[in-house]
């Protein structure tokens, strides 16, 4: 199957989570918009088009039966984000020459080294997997994120089993699969996770936030043009401010350019911070101060019953009652009633498109968030 003509299996196209059972008396998980239900957009809010980001797949998750056992994994996420981006699927053990089905391969340590061997075969798949992997990822001329196969020898990305023998059962370490490791070391600063991960919300979130602003910029940047850049750092404002404000500051200070380089060297060094910017899910307090920032754009329009009630939404929020997608919600719709065009075209209100907002939560909690990427 070429890059070009990445299509789903048909099959029943269940709704993103659909299957995933709510948790009675769970507690609400705060993301950058963290929605337990995916909120309607106000009356007059700005409509948003968003570039296909280029993701990499692996091949079992949805498009064919090529897992070691014949199996062809299932996840909803792969099927809601088809009209969205464009697919490269990859099976890097298919790749190699292995059949389907086929006897199974692990990690076995030696020394600091990983070694990809098949214990029923004795065959050592190392050089060959290294191979593959260096040639398949120099030909991705342009690449957003990738979405790999969790605990696989090839795909996993960081809890793969490694043992001290081909035929031990003695665990010494975990680590990432020879494919995997390979798009961390050449690609790690792009949004890169697995299926198992992307199951919990908070995770789930923050990958579609970064794999999105990430083919927006990689857009933007075609037409090399410094005023461009000036509106996409506008428009990322208050996300970023909400990931980090040191590097909002710098950003600031890359954009201002006062050395009047040429766009190349600007670009270059603002999309290092952006995506530095974006390495892990953003503090709650910090949301809170975004959103308490932009309420000030309105405290001289705003009753006092409306900025009492605001501000009982962000304790409940604190508190871990209410997800941010309500305030967020609410600072929307004060935009649009009060002509606010500036705050209309933040991407914190949209980071992703709002068909892959989804109403479930997995409940694995606020902790999980750290990205895979290095």
């Amino acid at each position: 199957m070429g890059p070009g003509a990445a299509r789903l299996r048909q099959g029943p196209l269940h709704e993103l989570g659909q299957h995933r059972p709510q948790v009675p008396g769970a507690a609400i998980h705060r993301g950058v918009l963290g929605p337990v239900s995916a909120p309607t957009a106000p009356a007059g809010a700005v409509t948003r088009e968003f570039p296909k980001p280029v993701l990499v797949i692996s091949e079992c998750l949805e498009f064919e039966p090529c897992r070691y056992d014949g199996a062809r994994i299932r996840f909803d996420l792969v099927k809601a984000l088809e009209p969205h981006v464009q697919y490269r699927p990859v099976c890097p053990e298919v790749q190699v020459g292995l059949g389907v089905p086929r006897d199974t391969i692990r990690l076995v340590a030696s020394g600091e080294r990983n070694l990809l061997v098949q214990p029923a075969t004795g065959r050592d798949l190392t050089d060959d997997m290294e191979g593959f992997a260096a040639l398949h990822l120099d030909g991705l001329d342009e690449v957003d994120g990738f979405i790999l196969k969790s605990r696989s020898p090839s795909c996993g990305l960081g809890h793969v089993k490694i043992f001290d023998g081909a035929e031990s059962r003695r665990m010494v370490r975990r680590g990432a699969g020879v494919f995997a490791d390979a798009v961390l070391k050449r690609f790690g600063d792009l949004a890169i996770e697995d299926e198992g991960r992307l199951r919990n919300h908070r995770i789930r979130e923050h990958f579609l936030t970064k794999l999105f602003a990430l083919a927006r910029l990689r857009d933007m940047a075609r037409a090399e043009r410094m005023a461009r850049l000036v509106r996409f750092h506008a428009a990322y404002k208050f996300l970023l401010l909400a990931y980090s404000e040191r590097d909002l500051r710098q950003l600031g200070r890359v954009v201002a350019n006062p050395r009047r380089k040429r766009f190349e060297a600007v670009f270059d060094e603002y999309r290092t911070g952006f995506v530095r910017a974006l390495r892990d899910t953003p503090r709650y307090t910090s949301v809170i101060n975004v959103f308490q920032h932009i309420s000030g754009f309105f405290r001289k329009e705003l009753s006092g019953g409306e900025k009492a009630h605001f501000a009982e939404l962000l304790n409940r929020y604190r508190e871990g009652q209410l997800p941010a997608s309500a305030i967020a919600s609410l600072l929307e719709s004060w935009a649009v009633r009060f002509g606010s065009t500036y705050i209309l075209d933040q991407a914190l209100f949209a980071p992703f498109p709002e068909a892959l907002k989804s109403p479930a939560d997995s409940g694995k909690g606020r902790a999980a968030g750290r990205s895979v990427a290095r």
